[in-house]
C-alpha cells in the first residue's frame, strides 16, 4: 500500500475513532450535537401542529442529517483495515440503522405508504444508539450485566416465587368483588404492589388482605436495592481488575482494550 495513502487513512482514523486528541474530541462533539439535533427533529416532526407548519423544513433537515451520517459511516468503513468486521459489529449496525430508513422511504411506497413511512420515521429515533460512540465505558456495563446475570436471575426467581405465593393467598382471603377474581389477577396485583407502582385498580379490603399487602410493600422496598447492589459490585470489581485504554483498533474500530494491549482482542490486529 502507498505510504502516503496509509498515512492519510491513519490520520483520518485518529480523528474519527480516537477521542484522546484535540481533533478527535472536536469531531466527537460535532457528531454528538448532530445526533441530538436529528433526534429532536424526529420528535418534533411527530407533533401534528408542528408537522403541518414546518413539515418541509423537517424533511430537509432529515435529509441533511441522513447524508451527514452516511458520509460519516463511509469514512468509518474507509479508515479501518477490515471494513467487514466494522460493518457487522454493534456500532456498525447502529450506524447503518441510523441512515437506512430515509433511503428505504424512497422505495417503499404504495397503498400502505403512510403507515410504512411512519414506521420508518420511528426507526430513525434509534439514532440515539449512536451515542454509544461516546461511551467508552459502555463495555463495563455490558460485561457487568453478563457477570451478574446468574445472581440477578436467581434473585428474580425468588421474587417470582414470592408474588406467586402471596398472590395465591390473596385470592383465598379476598372476595372476588374486590377484584381478586382469579389467581393470575391476584398475582398481577402482587407484582404491581411489590414493585411499589400501586395502580390502585385492585385493592384489598379485609384486615387479613391489608396485612398481606403491607408485608408485600415492605418486601418491595427491601428488594429494590438488591439488583442495584449486585450490578454495582460487579462494575467495581471489573474497574479494579481491568484498566482499559481508549485506543480504537485500526482494523475493526472497536475499543475496550487494556492499556498494555499490543493486539486487538476482537480481530488480532496490532494496535
Amino acid at each position: 500500500m502507498n505510504p502516503r495513502n496509509n498515512n492519510w487513512r491513519s490520520r483520518l482514523h485518529e480523528v474519527i475513532f480516537e477521542s484522546n486528541t484535540s481533533a478527535g474530541k472536536t469531531f466527537d462533539i460535532c457528531l454528538l450535537i448532530c445526533i441530538l439535533a436529528s433526534i429532536c427533529v424526529v420528535m418534533l416532526d411527530s407533533v401534528s401542529a408542528l408537522h403541518s407548519r414546518y413539515g418541509e423544513l423537517f424533511f430537509v433537515l432529515e435529509w441533511f442529517f441522513t447524508i451527514l451520517f452516511t458520509v460519516e459511516y463511509l469514512l468509518r468503513i474507509i479508515t479501518v483495515k477490515k471494513p467487514l468486521l466494522y460493518v457487522v459489529s454493534f456500532l456498525g449496525l447502529v450506524d447503518l440503522l441510523a441512515i437506512i430508513p430515509m433511503y428505504l422511504s424512497l422505495f417503499l411506497v404504495g397503498a400502505q405508504s403512510l403507515l410504512v413511512l411512519r414506521a420508518l420515521r420511528l426507526l430513525r429515533i434509534f439514532r440515539i444508539f449512536k451515542l454509544t460512540h461516546f461511551l467508552s465505558e459502555m463495555s463495563f456495563l455490558g460485561a457487568a450485566l453478563r457477570s451478574g446475570a446468574k445472581k440477578i436471575s436467581i434473585f428474580m426467581l425468588v421474587v417470582l416465587a414470592i408474588v406467586v405465593i402471596l398472590g395465591s393467598i390473596m385470592y383465598l382471603v379476598e372476595p372476588a368483588e374486590n377484584g381478586f377474581t382469579s389467581i393470575p389477577e391476584s398475582i398481577y396485583w402482587a407484582i404491581v404492589t411489590i414493585t411499589t407502582v400501586g395502580y390502585g385498580d385492585i385493592a384489598p379490603i379485609t384486615p387479613t388482605g391489608k396485612f398481606i399487602a403491607s408485608v408485600i410493600m415492605l418486601i418491595g422496598y427491601a428488594i429494590i436495592a438488591v439488583p442495584t447492589g449486585i450490578l454495582t459490585t460487579e462494575i467495581a470489581l471489573m474497574t479494579r481488575n481491568k484498566n482499559k485504554g481508549h485506543e480504537a483498533c485500526p482494523a475493526c474500530g472497536r475499543e475496550g482494550h487494556d492499556d498494555n494491549a499490543v493486539f486487538c482482542k476482537f480481530c488480532g490486529e496490532r494496535l
